[in-house]
């Protein structure tokens, strides 16, 4: 049964999400990650499944495209 770890709801839908993950000093997005997003306060869950996935792909293949980041830095 999914309860949200931020706000402790129980309700939540499925959606395809994106994510950028910091890995190794690089940042990197992930498109179209199959989550739990928690209802009341937008929290997303990924599988253990889904996470390990996420790593090996990050790890062993070539980012299907690349795209130019602005990064700001808030003092």
């Amino acid at each position: 049964m999914f309860q949200c770890d931020v706000c402790g709801s129980t309700e939540y839908t499925r959606e395809l999400v994106n994510e950028i993950f910091e890995i190794e000093g690089r940042f990197v997005l992930v498109e179209n990650i199959p989550a739990h997003v928690c209802t009341r306060c937008g929290d997303m869950t990924f599988s253990r499944e889904t996470m390990e996935q996420i790593r090996q792909m990050v790890h062993d293949t070539t980012a299907s495209k690349s795209l130019k980041l602005d990064v700001f830095t808030l003092v």
